[in-house]
């Protein structure tokens, strides 16, 4: 019990950081291009993770060329084509639309669970999951008298942030096939250093038009931060939450990222907070606490 009461923890704690990204992110490529953003914050988490890696191990680990390949396809899915199918879908797509289209991913996990792993939905998973997906649409939904706007670049802009919320979900299923001799330390340097050479040469190209060593201490700090906090400890806290509970419970802790987003958005950015966000982050926690088998453990029949 203890030990899945850490993992919940863990896996909440990393959300949080998660979270905080939308708001460092905001901040950060106002001025600093999107990629080149990414390149340097993964950089300064591998500055973080390749040591403490090579000290766990003694040098660098053996790994499976399996292993290999699944941490090679999170980086390319929950890393690499995340972080471009949002970018671009933003482009195109309003906020709200795509804060709606994003609040599936808990069921997209659960779906995607029970297609390639294998695990049961029980009906506290269900019922977890359509109060956590009703949540954030509380929280996207009121106060929206526009609806969607029904237009052909808005309809890729939702076809690509859809393709964000896939990537993420395949990010929490492809950790758990991996072998279990493998540490979430190396997980994570390996996941960070596969999604640092994706980017590498897309950064450079934005670099040649940028000059770094003009960067405010603003962007340094806020680069700085996405690199320890929203990557490497993140990444660390995830894996590590990850090995002790199913991925479709796994899942339901992306809730607390639009709950994050918008406490700090409040507090750094001044943004309203309304009815409807604090009605919707009621919802997600009330779904986290279901799914993770309280206050009844009667509801864990499975279907």
């Amino acid at each position: 019990m203890k030990s899945k009461l850490l993992a919940y923890l863990q896996l909440a704690l990393a959300m949080i950081l998660v979270g905080s990204s939308v708001v460092v992110g905001k901040i950060l490529t106002v001025s600093v291009p999107v990629f080149l953003a990414s390149g340097m914050s993964l950089l300064v988490a591998l500055f973080i993770l390749l040591p403490l890696m090579l000290r766990e191990n003694n040098g660098i680990p053996k790994l499976k060329t399996g292993d290999l390949r699944m941490m090679f396809l999170q980086a390319l899915l929950g890393t690499f084509l995340y972080r471009i199918f949002l970018l671009y879908g933003l482009r195109y797509t309003g906020a709200i639309e795509s804060g709606i289209i994003t609040s599936t991913e808990p069921a997209v996990v659960a779906i995607l669970s029970l297609i390639f792993l294998k695990e049961k939905l029980g009906l506290n998973k269900i019922l977890g999951i359509t109060l956590s997906v009703g949540g954030i649409m509380v929280m996207n939904l009121i106060g929206n008298q526009n609806g969607f706007a029904i237009t052909n670049m808005a309809l890729i802009g939702s076809i690509l942030v859809f393709g964000s919320v896939i990537g993420e979900a395949m990010f929490t299923i492809l950790a758990k096939p991996v072998s279990k001799t493998i540490t979430p330390l190396i997980t994570s340097t390996m996941v960070t250093l596969f999604g640092f050479l994706m980017f590498l040469p897309f950064g450079l190209y934005e670099m040649s038009n940028f000059n770094i060593f003009q960067m405010s201490i603003i962007e340094i700090a806020t680069t700085a931060y996405y690199g320890v906090f929203v990557t490497a400890i993140a990444f660390m806290l995830w894996f590590n939450g990850l090995k002790k509970v199913e991925a479709s419970v796994a899942g339901m802790f992306t809730g607390f990222i639009p709950v994050s987003a918008v406490l700090l958005s409040y507090l750094i950015l001044g943004e309203e907070v309304g009815t409807s966000h604090i009605l919707g982050g009621f919802l997600i926690l009330l779904s986290i606490l279901i799914i993770t088998g309280f206050p009844s453990k009667k509801l864990r029949s499975n279907i």
